[in-house]
């Protein structure tokens, strides 16, 4: 309980000073006369000050409060390596038993985790958070356990108290790390980019002079090379295919390193083809002919090459065929010297005529099993003894003419297959019929009979479920056959039309291998940590998906089919770096964030950059593994640290429990007081 003597005045403030002023005066002026009473005259005018000033006594009950020590605990992904989590466990007992000794003190434990995306350790914010909860006049001390590598130092609240650091880690700890330093977002199909990359050690490392590197694109067969150590490495890489390539970068983890999480980078790039060089052979003058050229020169990034030949086939006037043309064609340079040049050759309604040879034929199929691809838009020659299947084409082509040309209306259907093929998936919904059922097509008037071998996939068809549209691979290429020329038709709008360009896109986008449409792909969207696994495939359903966690953990989830031949599921990631999934057949890499996340950028404890705001507030930054710690009362602004110990400042918070306010006296009593002392001194005035 405590005392404290308080005024209210019964007049104004300023009110009371006049009057005060006034007795002042009359006091003065009793001593300049020299009268004998004078003090009794300042007594009777203090007495009247006291009654209008009102004094009282305010008497308090208080209840001391606690002093706070705030204890921020890191427990991010750094600080789950080695046996950091066993020294977290042991400072924080530590504490708990140091705070529990205190008499006048409790703890207040914030725990630091992982946040979202990649931002590290937000020590910082973690404890102003903490501090703005707690009234700043109780805080005695703060307590951070913690590697020291921490992200958002720029963040730090004013500290009210001394600051300490209990530095997780060991003396000998080492790391070794890979760090992509330069990579493009996008390349160029066929040219070389060059990747920068660097292998560093920290800490207290063994002496290494090299490790082993090991590549690997879309998750294909590594390749292994030697690499120094802490040198910066340029390494040239030249896409495989378009589309986003995937490469992982690997070096085998060393005996005694602190973890091997950031012993991988995998870099994505998007490859893209600088043009697309397609060679057009027509066999002879017809309406689609112009339709294929104008649909290929309409796309600027595409290098076309077009000859046609003009010579009708009933035309027998005996003229060479060596002279047929105004300028010689260079079919020797097109075919054989720079047949790999291009990226898709189209025959349109050829058929054999001696103009190409048979070892062209035969340098193309080479063309097309070593990874080229060719298309076949076929018109009655195809059925005739003159047709293209008849030549050395003919054992990689996907459909054998039976002779027969159907001459009536059709409109082509997207096969079961087709409907969860790639190149033919949701066609028919971009132009719908008006009854709902089937496209809104229009009609072609011809299809070529032909038989399709098993390995081929027909994914469009026609009269009688005839095939139109015929997919195949052959060796690392592939071959496609459109059994009909009539395709022109959906160009010029008969009937409605069709979507021909869209279907020659994603055609020639599938000859050229491009990942968004393969029949077969596993593949991920990532949103934030969310991952949007896509399973594409032609078969009926599909298998589950492991997921392998960057620290190892494996996680097993179901796929849903959401359109025919493609499965999905949505799973929240529990963490950033590199994720591997493997359905048993597909397999596929995804790195949420860099695939070392930035708490693995630097993985030895370290108190550097939290030293400046721990010893300005007089703290100190003590190591864990020298052994437990003791905490002492200082005083505020001494020193607060030392040799095994660590100190707190008492802060004698108290809260108010009851106040009570009693007056001196009653303001008759000063005014009794008051007229006596004036009566005293007109009798002591009057004797004189």
């Amino acid at each position: 309980m405590t005392g404290t003597l308080i005024l209210d005045p019964l007049i104004p403030l300023i009110a009371l000073y006049i009057v005060a002023g006034l007795a002042a005066v009359g006091l003065v002026l009793a001593l300049w006369r020299r009268l004998p009473g004078w003090w009794l005259r300042g007594l009777a005018g203090l007495s009247l000050l006291a009654a209008l000033a009102n004094p009282a006594l305010q008497q308090e009950d208080r209840d001391p409060l606690t002093d706070i020590i705030m204890l921020v605990v890191d427990e991010s992904a750094s600080q789950r390596i080695s046996d950091r989590p066993d020294q977290n466990a042991a400072a924080i007992a530590n504490i708990e038993a140091q705070v529990a000794r205190q008499p006048n003190a409790e703890l207040r434990q914030v725990t630091l985790g992982d946040g979202e995306g990649d931002i590290g350790s937000a020590l910082m914010t973690a404890l102003s958070e903490a501090l703005a909860e707690e009234p700043q006049g109780r805080i005695a001390g703060i307590i951070l356990v913690s590697d020291g590598r921490i992200h958002d130092i720029d963040r730090a609240p004013g500290l009210p108290a001394p600051m300490h650091l209990l530095l997780t880690g060991q003396p000998d700890d080492w790391d070794r790390r890979l760090v992509v330093s330069n990579a493009p977002a996008f390349a160029i199909l066929g040219e070389q980019v060059t990747l920068t990359l660097r292998i560093d050690d920290q800490g207290a490392a063994p002496a290494t002079q090299s490790v082993q590197l090991t590549i690997s694109i879309d998750g294909d067969d590594p390749v292994s090379l030697p690499v120094p150590i802490g040198q910066d490495i340029e390494l040239p890489i030249e896409l495989p295919h378009g589309g986003m390539n995937v490469l992982q970068f690997e070096i085998p983890a060393a005996e005694g390193e602190l973890t091997d999480r950031n012993n991988s980078a995998v870099v994505q790039i998007n490859g893209v083809r600088d043009r697309l060089r397609v060679l057009l052979v027509s066999g002879e003058p017809h309406p689609g002919e112009r339709t294929w050229r104008n649909l290929l020169k309409s796309d600027s990034a595409v290098d076309l090459v077009h000859f046609t030949i003009l010579r009708p086939p009933e035309k027998q006037d005996g003229v060479p065929v060596n002279e047929l043309s105004l300028i010689a064609f260079p079919t020797r340079e097109l075919f054989l010297e720079k047949i790999n040049d291009f990226d898709l050759i189209i025959f349109d309604r050829y058929r054999r005529r001696g103009i190409l040879p048979s070892s062209y034929l035969e340098n193309i199929r080479s063309y097309v099993e070593q990874g080229g691809a060719v298309l076949i838009s076929s018109g009655p020659e195809y059925g005739s003894a003159d047709s293209i299947y008849r030549s050395p084409l003919g054992d990689i082509l996907p459909g054998a003419p039976t002779a027969r040309v159907f001459e009536e209306g059709f409109t082509p259907q997207i096969t079961e297959l087709g409907q969860r093929h790639p190149v033919t998936e949701g066609l028919d919904q971009l132009s719908p019929g008006t009854d709902g059922e089937g496209p809104g097509w229009g009609r072609w008037f011809r299809l070529i009979d032909v038989l399709v071998p098993l390995e081929a996939t027909t994914v469009m068809s026609g009269l009688d479920d005839r095939p139109v549209l015929i997919l195949n691979r052959i060796g690392d290429g592939r071959v496609s056959l459109i059994a009909s020329d009539h395709s022109w038709l959906w160009d010029r709008g008969y009937e409605g039309g069709g979507p021909q360009l869209e279907l020659l896109r994603r055609l020639a986008h599938w000859m050229m291998k491009e990942p968004e449409l393969e029949e077969e792909a596993l593949w991920v969207e990532p949103t934030g940590q969310t991952m949007r696994i896509i399973r594409r495939t032609l078969a009926l359903e599909t298998g589950e998906v492991t997921v392998t966690h960057p620290d190892g953990t494996e996680t097993v989830l179901t796929l849903e089919e959401v359109s025919p031949g493609r499965f999905e599921t949505l799973w929240e990631a529990p963490e950033m770096g590199l994720y591997r999934l493997d359905d048993g057949v597909e397999t596929s890499v995804i790195a949420l964030g860099p695939a070392a996340p930035r708490e693995f950028e630097q993985t030895i404890a370290s108190a550097e950059v939290l030293s400046p705001l721990v010893t300005g507030t007089g703290g100190g930054a003590k190591t864990i593994s020298d052994g437990d710690v003791s905490i002492r009362t200082v005083r505020e602004g001494r020193p607060a640290n030392g040799r095994g110990w660590i100190g707190i400042t008492p802060r004698g918070a108290f809260q108010t429990a009851e106040v009570r306010i009693t007056p001196i006296l009653p303001a008759w009593a000063f005014l009794l007081l008051a007229s006596l002392l004036m009566v005293g001194a007109w009798l002591r005035e009057g004797r004189r």
